[in-house]
């Protein structure tokens, strides 16, 4: 790394969760790490943004693509017998184009539904007849082509009783195994899941559907897995969760978390985010250790294509990258828990300057600046040579033991974006001489 004043020492960044741009990535892709240890690592996608960075990213990151929203009813059969099967299209087209996988997404949920269907007056016989049709339809215009799919989406209330839905309303429970009977007819290839929020640790709810496909596989009917959304809140990863999925696997299926996303308060910080990053690392290693945890799926990878903030007024920043692509410390924590490589601070610099100096003392100003890249985070570290002692310190949390210096990043200054640079100070004591300090990565 160079200097950026000339003949001024350079101070190394150590970057513990710093984030840089998409060309800073982890040196190994995503999807590469995930299956070298036999994991699937998806993302959720919208099927018209698939060009340009998002594209990139999307083909050159994931194993896996799930539709968004392409493959819901409502989008795929607006009006009764009318059919729009486009973005879908487009997204299994661009899977197979970049040899990646593609999770559907979902065939019988009670939500996104189209008007004439959830506004219609329909016997038992109508209803059982509507789902096969709709299943044997949309799975088997995809077969062979798909490797898994939701196949019943969120059929518990909390509590663990079943949701009043159209479905269950007018076919009892009985509608979870035909819908899952229905879609491996029409498809004997793919996965079945069931999917459900809030599911993710040991509760009621997640017992519900414990209960539900230990009775499944009692019965025969076509199960090969769970989903466990995700969905989660800073701070929040439910402690049993590797404890859960493991007793899912002991009932003889697959476990994918499979819509994760990490919400915080905005606006993000650089503690939220090394928070956040830590808990997409807890989540993946809960994955990772178990062998039948088939893999994850982020619900988008960038927060510009995110549903939190119009969901969740005031929160926001949950995917592993920024609006503007660049990975956050939650990237790099998704790669190390897949054996990769932490951040790279590559094409950012640090400039030390003694900016005042007096017969015992000075002030110290050290700026950090980026360009192609970007940091979330930062660590600056030296070794004073000559006896000099840190009195005072700002925009910077510094600590010094002997002779070697340390300073993170405050709360609200983590952030450097590329082209942009932040600048912190301290006054120091010396005696007799003031050196330029020796350098090395923190």
């Amino acid at each position: 790394m160079r200097s950026l004043r000339t003949g001024l020492p350079l101070l190394f960044l150590g970057a513990l969760l710093a984030a840089a741009p998409v060309a800073h990535a982890a040196d190994t892709p995503l999807r590469d790490l995930a299956a070298a240890k036999g994991k699937v690592i998806g993302t959720a996608v919208t099927g018209s943004k698939l060009t340009g960075s998002y594209g990139d990213l999307a083909g050159a990151q994931f194993n896996s693509l799930t539709p968004g929203n392409a493959m819901k009813w409502g989008s795929v059969e607006p009006t009764r017998g009318s059919y729009n099967w486009a973005e879908a299209d487009q997204i299994v087209n661009f899977a197979e184009a970049h040899g990646q996988q593609v999770r559907g997404h979902t065939l019988v949920w009670h939500s996104q539904n189209p008007s004439w269907l959830t506004n219609g007056t329909w016997t038992a016989a109508q209803l059982s007849t509507l789902l096969n049709d709709h299943i044997a339809l949309e799975v088997g215009r995809y077969k062979g082509r798909l490797a898994a799919w939701d196949v019943v989406n969120e059929p518990f209330n909390e509590d663990g009783t079943y949701r009043q839905t159209l479905w269950y309303n007018g076919l009892g429970t009985g509608y979870i195994a035909q819908a899952l009977t229905a879609a491996r007819a029409a498809d004997p290839a793919a996965r079945l899941y069931i999917n459900d929020y809030n599911v993710e640790g040991v509760n009621a709810k997640s017992t519900a559907l414990y209960n539900l496909v230990k009775s499944l596989k009692e019965q025969g009917v076509p199960i090969d897995g769970v989903g466990l959304q995700a969905h989660l809140i800073l701070g929040q990863v439910p402690a049993t969760l590797q404890q859960n999925i493991q007793r899912f696997a002991g009932l003889g299926v697959d476990v994918a978390i499979t819509e994760l996303d990490i919400r915080m308060t905005l606006p993000s910080d650089s503690t939220k985010l090394a928070q956040q990053a830590a808990d997409y690392k807890a989540v993946m290693n809960a994955c990772v250790a178990v062998t039948r945890c088939a893999g994850v799926t982020v619900w988008g990878f960038t927060d510009s294509d995110s549903w939190v903030p119009s969901t969740f007024p005031g929160q926001g920043a949950a995917t592993p990258y920024d609006e503007n692509y660049a990975p956050k410390p939650a990237y790099y924590a998704i790669a190390e828990a897949l054996g990769g490589s932490g951040p790279s601070t590559d094409g950012c610099t640090a400039a030390y300057a003694v900016t005042s100096q007096w017969n015992t003392g000075f002030t110290g100003q050290v700026t950090i600046s980026c360009s192609g890249a970007a940091l979330s985070s930062w660590k600056a570290v030296w070794t004073f040579g000559a006896g000099q002692q840190i009195t005072q310190a700002w925009n910077a949390t510094c600590t010094q033991t002997g002779a070697a210096v340390s300073c993170a990043n405050a709360s609200y200054n983590g952030t450097v974006p590329s082209g942009g640079s932040v600048t912190f100070g301290f006054n120091a004591s010396w005696s007799g001489n003031n050196p330029v300090p020796s350098v090395t990565l923190g």
